[in-house]
């Protein structure tokens, strides 16, 4: 049996590789990327195939026609009830067929394929004044083709509709190779157009027979999604077979083109948030703005917004976006709104015109698929019954009575979504790793479906029925209408090829559950995972698929980081998605069945640049650089590394040796030589050498230290501080510059100030003194404690190994190094830190390490936390130790990048402000510079390297005038800058430090 199944595998393989001129793959990798979709539900598909056009698409169905191979058409993959999921061939439509065909401002229209990425085509209808309505929040990454399959709303549904209502004309291929095209109105004989024979008298044959049915067995609600809209095909409704198809889920046929409608987007948009007491207040005022032709009206409650800026006072709000004009009318629409509300039980009113600041808060309501995936306690919570919907003046009693049947099985979520149209999303904290929970999670399912229902409602409001619903259709239909449905799908699909097991003949809602085949218990690992309780399988888990990692682009204005290898590449394996899929199948063991020795995991997570942005910009925090560390450390465990380990990823330990031979070494660099050392050590051989400091930054700190008379204050490792204070038992008397004093900093002498770019630490040192700050260095050892025998020296013994954050251990997965790296750095520090003394890193990426990766690989050492908290970055210590400081006035523009590790983990509001004080006007980039440590230097990922900074660092540095002051604290970017592009970066330090002047 074994070996006949291998025959049949290897002959489909062999067929669809000779029909398909786009990628065919039954690769372990690709399959593993497909076993999912932003639901609850995982099965595995045989292949993947990425048809190149509709002529593949249709070769494609015919191999596996032949071969009795079910098919699964995929867009993006963020599809939250499973149907986005096959045990077939996966039709992956995202890599080719995404090209606008044609687009007509005159006639408001376009002609899509279904990969067509929704923002592109809203960025092309832009041009015209034209956009396309609905608006799901995964805008920017969703394609046509899943919108038409789900019947997709967004926000916008109640100005414009749904994807029903935008669809004109669509072109298909059923799984029997039968062409459609599908548009409105009859032919001659009453049948629908565009149909084959067969098709054409069997869709007119079941229509005639059920007239009565179809009139009768649909609720009257905006966001009716569920089951087969087959009412559209009813003579008084125009017999719209393309609205009857949009939402069919690909069970009927599979998209290759589709003709939309367009429409006039408004010249200005004013938002008004609404206050209210709580979400029940919201949610009955909602339905009474209608008649004021909002564009928008999106709740949220307390619970899910958090400590959100510019937020009128409340415990729910409702977001309404009115349009107008000028901006002028649109104010004065939102004005009006805003005084309706109140005198109808809106407690206080924000209008919002700026753009950031509406980017800003609606990026709260976009990122809610994400956020609401932990509760305030940090347990996770999913989807399931995302988007119910009920008649919109039904939704205030609905609401009431789902929360009281959350209390009634114990069950918690924070309903958000769609007021204005009845439609509530929501995360509920399910147990769907236990039978009891999975028990109850059916049960559950089955309570809510009759609450729908007694509402009135749809029992799903936008995002299609899957696997998630489809079982629980008979009781919002009937089993008179299912059984319609059941035949409308015999009659287009007769052999069950597309998508089995959707809308009809479904499989149980909790079968197929995707977290069924992962470990029951946690796996050892090096990392605390203290956000998933020390569990691996938690913190993989927190990847629900929505999918904002598959961004194509940050956007206007935005600073996010994620995902600079997706964007380089466009491959689903280095999104932050795909590598979690991948980690979730290697525990799984069912696809990647070698563990931690997986091959498929490491080239996935070989581009990976550790850059952290998804640890704050993915909604549910996967934080892709810790477990990639996590992952070459279980690797590479006994095993020989890759070269650039042990250059790199030593760094520090090799700088420190070959500090006094740097002049020697400098000029062996610039000779044929470098290129003997690169190759052995890794390096991309594209990569010049950074020059070596022929003084560090310590023996600079200690020169000036002998030679300042009174002394500028200093630890040594023991002893005296000459002129400011001395040491007793590890700890200083009070005294301007000692560690008692209130304006002492720690600073810390990271590698790459030390050794790479010192001119960073002695600028920092002349701007904190001229603030009035202390800095101090630390010493290379631990200080005497009180009765300790352990006599150290006045000045440090600089060939004692250097104090490290452990970064370079940590990107290359040496977490045992790191460790002990770290140890050390917490037995020095500990006892200088206690006073409360903010230890001040310069270098972004040191100080992000200090930050998460020293306490969460040290997380059994309560000293590490505290170190932790102790970090701040340059602008940090001067906002808080020095707020009156004046910084010199600068007034010049500026550019560059804000680094990513800063913007994940310390955020960058200390830096902008203290810019603002200085004169330095305009905003940094967001994205990566692409260097990233030691990833650009890596041999094999110059490129990608090169495509990350081309991204948004190099255009925004060519486009900066030529008095732009060009900022980069982090010593990547400035380096990548030297490297790539014909401008110096500085670090804010440099630039500050030089306007003070030497004198200073």
């Amino acid at each position: 049996m074994a070996d006949r199944t291998e025959t049949e595998k290897r002959n489909l393989a062999k067929e669809l590789a000779a029909a398909v001129r786009g990628e065919v793959s039954f690769a372990a990798a690709d399959r593993a990327l497909m076993t999912m979709d932003a639901s609850n539900y995982r099965r595995v598909p045989r292949a993947v195939v990425a048809p190149l056009d509709a002529e593949d698409v249709a070769a494609a169905l015919r191999v596996c026609r032949e071969h009795g191979v079910p098919v699964v058409p995929r867009g993006a993959g963020t599809s939250i009830a499973g149907q986005a999921t096959g045990v077939g061939v996966v039709l992956d439509f995202t890599r080719h067929l995404r090209r606008i065909v044609s687009l007509d401002p005159t006639a408001r229209t376009a002609v899509v394929q279904p990969g067509v990425i929704l923002d592109d085509l809203r960025a092309a209808a832009g041009k015209h004044g034209l956009t396309f309505g609905p608006d799901p929040s995964t805008h920017s990454r969703c394609t046509l083709g899943g919108m038409i399959g789900n019947n997709s709303c967004g926000s916008h549904s109640v100005a414009w509709g749904t994807t029903a209502d935008s669809v004109r004309e669509l072109e298909l291929l059923t799984y029997g190779g039968e062409r459609v095209r599908a548009g409105r109105g009859t032919g001659p004989t009453g049948a629908p157009t565009g149909l084959p024979p067969r098709l054409r008298d069997g869709v007119k044959a079941l229509v005639d027979g059920e007239l009565a049915l179809l009139r009768t067995g649909y609720p009257d609600l905006p966001r009716r999604i569920s089951g087969y809209a087959l009412d559209a095909l009813l003579p008084e409704n125009g017999t719209d077979l393309a609205r009857a198809l949009t939402g069919s889920e690909g069970t009927l046929g599979v998209l290759t083109e589709a003709t939309v409608r367009l429409v006039e987007t408004p010249a200005a948009r004013v938002l008004a948030v609404l206050a209210y007491p709580d979400e029940s207040a919201a949610a009955e005022a909602a339905h009474t703005l209608l008649p004021h032709r909002p564009m928008t009206v999106e709740g949220m409650a307390a619970d899910l917004v958090g400590d959100a800026a510019g937020l009128p006072k409340g415990g729910a709000w409702l977001f309404v976006e009115m349009g107008g004009a000028s901006p002028g009318e649109a104010a004065a629409r939102a004005q009006a709104l805003c005084r309706a509300a109140a005198a109808d039980g809106s407690t206080g009113h924000t209008v919002v015109t700026d753009p950031a600041g509406q980017r800003a808060l609606w990026r709260i309501r976009e990122d809610a698929s994400g956020t609401a995936t932990r509760m305030p306690d940090g347990s996770e919570a999913w989807p399931g019954w995302e988007d119910c919907a009920v008649p919109p003046a039904q939704l205030g009693p609905y609401l009431r009575d789902f929360r009281a049947l959350l209390a009634q099985h114990n069950l918690r979520g924070t309903p958000y979504g769609h007021f204005g149209d009845g439609c509530i999303h929501i995360r509920i904290d399910f147990d769907l790793l236990t039978p009891p929970g999975i028990r109850r999670f059916r049960d559950f399912s089955h309570d809510l479906g009759d609450l729908v229902v007694a509402h009135g409602g749809s029992l799903s409001g936008e995002h299609g029925d899957g696997q998630a619903r489809a079982e629980l259709l008979p009781k919002m239909y009937g089993s008179e209408l299912v059984g319609v449905f059941e035949r409308f799908k015999a009659l287009w699909d007769p052999t069950a090829g597309l998508n089995p097991g959707m809308l009809v003949h479904p499989a149980r809602l909790d079968e197929n559950l995707r977290f069924a085949p992962l470990p029951k218990g946690p796996v050892p690992v090096e990392f605390g995972y203290p956000h998933d309780q020390g569990d691996f399988s938690a913190a993989v888990r927190r990847c629900v698929g929505v999918a904002k990692c598959r961004n194509t682009t940050t956007g206007p204005g935005s600073a996010d980081v994620m995902c600079p290898s997706f964007r380089a590449t466009g491959e689903e394996q280095h999104s932050t998605r795909g590598r979690a899929r991948l980690l979730h199948e290697m525990l799984a063991g069912e696809v990647i069945t070698d563990g931690w020795q997986s091959h498929e995991v490491r080239d996935a997570l070989d581009l990976c640049l550790s850059c952290k942005g998804c640890r704050s910009d993915c909604p549910v925090g996967v934080d892709m650089a810790t477990y990639k560390a996590e992952f070459l450390h279980h690797h590479y465990e006994g095993r020989l590394r890759p070269a650039a380990h042990y250059s790199m990823g030593r760094l520090p330990q090799w700088l420190h040796t070959a500090a006094p031979l740097a002049p020697a070494l400098n000029a062996l660099a610039r000779t044929p030589l470098a290129a003997v050392a690169k190759r052995l050590g890794g390096i991309a051989p594209e990569r010049p050498i950074p020059r070596l400091a022929t003084e560090t930054f310590a023996r600079w700190w200690w020169r000036r230290r002998r030679g300042t008379a009174g002394g500028a204050g200093g630890l040594s490792g023991g002893g005296t501080v000459t002129g400011t204070g001395e040491l007793s038992g590890g700890r200083t008397t009070a005294g301007a510059g000692s560690p008692s004093d209130t304006r002492t900093v720690i600073l810390w002498p990271d590698t790459f100030t030390n050794h790479l770019s010192p001119e960073v630490g002695r600028a920092a040192v002349r701007v904190l003194e001229a603030a009035g700050l202390h800095p101090l260095l630390p010493p290379t050892a631990p200080l005497r404690q009180p009765g300790g025998a352990l006599p150290q020296p006045a000045l440090p013994r600089l060939h004692r190994p250097p104090l490290c954050c452990g970064l370079t251990y940590v990107s290359t997965g040496q977490l045992d190094r790191a460790r002990r790296v770290m140890r050390r750095t917490v037995e020095v520090l500990s006892p200088l830190l206690q006073d409360g003394h903010p230890l001040v890193v310069l270098e972004p990426s040191c100080a992000a390490a200090l930050r998460t990766d020293l306490p969460e690989l040290l997380s059994d050492d309560p000293r590490a936390a505290r170190l932790a908290s102790s970090v701040r970055t340059f602008a940090q210590a001067l906002e808080e130790l020095a707020p009156d400081w004046q910084p010199p006035r600068i007034n010049r523009p500026v550019a560059g990048q804000t680094h990513c590790h800063q913007h994940a983990v310390l955020g960058d509001a200390p830096d902008r402000c203290l810019r603002e004080r200085a004169g330095l006007t305009g905003s940094l980039t967001g994205g990566c510079c692409g260097l990233a440590g030691n990833f650009g230097f890596e041999r094999g990922h110059y490129d990608i390297s090169v495509t990350c900074a081309e991204d948004q660092l190099l255009p925004a540095v060519r486009q900066s005038s030529p008095d732009t002051e060009i900022l980069a604290d982090g010593f990547s970017c400035r380096t990548q800058l030297d490297q790539l592009g014909d401008r110096r970066g500085r670090h804010l330090a440099e630039v500050l430090a030089e306007a003070l002047g030497e004198g200073a």
